[in-house]
């Protein structure tokens, strides 16, 4: 796409599914679009899940078919490993620095995966949510997009160790790579950058067990391309699980940690239900609730859900969850409210429905510093920056269709930002 023929230039900070559709949408109107993300590939959490409503299909359904529009589109620039560093005002455009950390690998890459069997080092898997590791230099998962190998730098002795190197037959391994600052000048920024989940590590009385997870854990204990490829497998022991509870609100809806409800919790806790259900017919299962919330359609779907003899749906908040120590099992106590009376009850795994905070922090050297944001840190609708919208998930919690739509119209307000700047 020529300059001539542009109708302006976006930036979208964020490579998630609403920074995607963003950049899509945006792209496809006439506007040039620059794409900022600081993992090494694109997807954000959609890529982590199993399956995502409303029709519960794995993350390739529609991650696929973005990416490749985003591949064949000329009008597109993407950047991974990349962080905005500074926003300047000018007039009705924005001088955007953007810093773009080393991959260590270039783009004669293939994936073949030769360099993972020669290197020594290990890290974290952070894609699987800390369950298991990868080598030091890894591709996050299958669906990764750049298709490119990355180094992790804080696991990885550089130039010391150096084995991937001549292990790599089409030399693409590059260890002397440096960061660079790259400058973009845009006439709207869309800020599209997504969710974190609540540690609920912090909440008093749930404690920290090895068969105690979170709900994004479960998403990828579930999925086929998880640590245990599938298998709902207790983590302690890689044993088979006989009942299940789902604390609802871990931290959520608690004015000493989350004072706000993330809405798609208690959905996420019931699709995972059906997971377990699927691979254990006989399988007890416990959800502890304070409300239980379907908004629109997903109201069929609790009430489907409701159905199953062996759900149970438990209105009241977990109190203590303590472990046996022998068997690893862990007893949920809790208060149920319409039984008036308390419970406990001894089950194979806990799943902590923990809730979505926002990704982008409040550090007042950010250059996000002089964004609105609401009274729980989400990024404001209506932005005191002329040509700044908010999307998705950095603007409040939203489940995947929902962050879709939203994207749209970030791009429609992004497009008619570009038109207004140009006429003036």
């Amino acid at each position: 796409m020529s300059e001539a023929d542009s109708r302006g230039k976006v930036m979208v900070v964020g490579g998630g599914i609403t920074g995607i559709t963003a950049a899509v949408e945006a792209s496809e109107a006439g506007c040039e679009v620059v794409l900022v993300e600081r993992s090494p590939y694109l997807g954000g959490r959609v890529a982590q899940m199993h399956q995502y409503f409303p029709k519960l299909c794995p993350p390739v359904c529609g991650l696929e078919i973005n990416l490749r529009r985003i591949r064949t589109s000329p009008g597109i620039r993407c950047f991974t490993l990349s962080e905005i560093v500074d926003v300047q005002a000018q007039g009705g455009r924005h001088r955007v620095t953007v810093e773009q950390r080393p991959r260590y690998v270039n783009e004669r890459c293939t994936a073949c995966g030769a360099c993972t069997g020669v290197c020594p080092e290990s890290r974290p898997d952070g894609f699987n949510y800390g369950m298991g590791t990868t080598r030091a230099i890894y591709v996050a998962n299958e669906l990764a997009w750049p298709l490119q190998y990355t180094i992790d730098p804080a696991a990885c002795p550089g130039e010391q160790c150096g084995k991937c190197v001549p292990a790599c037959p089409y030399d693409a391994i590059n260890l002397q790579m440096t960061s660079q600052r790259l400058e973009f000048e845009v006439q709207a920024v869309i800020w599209a950058t997504g969710w974190d989940p609540f540690d609920a590590s912090v909440v008093e009385g749930l404690g920290s067990f090895p068969n105690m997870i979170s709900n994004v854990q479960m998403e990828r204990l579930a999925a086929p391309s998880g640590p245990t490829r599938g298998r709902i497998l207790r983590p302690s022991d890689g044993k088979e699980i006989e009942s299940v509870a789902f604390v609802q609100c871990a931290g959520s809806r608690d004015d000493n940690h989350l004072k706000h409800c993330s809405s798609v919790c208690c959905m996420a806790s019931l699709k995972q239900a059906r997971y377990v259900r699927a691979q254990y017919p006989n399988a007890h299962i416990y959800v502890y609730y304070i409300d239980l919330r379907s908004p629109g359609r997903h109201e069929l779907f609790l009430a489907e859900s409701q159905k199953d003899e062996k759900l149970h749906l438990i209105k009241g908040k977990v109190a203590k969850v303590t472990e046996d120590a022998a068997s690893g099992d862990l007893v949920v106590e809790a208060e149920d409210v319409l039984a008036e009376r308390r419970t406990r009850q001894r089950v194979s795994l806990v799943v902590l429905a923990t809730g979505m905070v926002p990704a982008l922090g409040k550090d007042s050297a950010s250059p996000a510093s002089g964004l609105s944001r609401d009274a729980h840190g989400f990024l404001s609708s209506a932005q005191p920056l002329p040509g700044h919208f908010a999307a998705g998930c950095a603007r409040r919690p939203m489940d995947v269709a929902s962050c879709v739509r939203d994207a749209s119209s970030a791009a429609l307000k992004a497009l008619q930002s570009c038109v207004s700047s140009q006429r003036g």
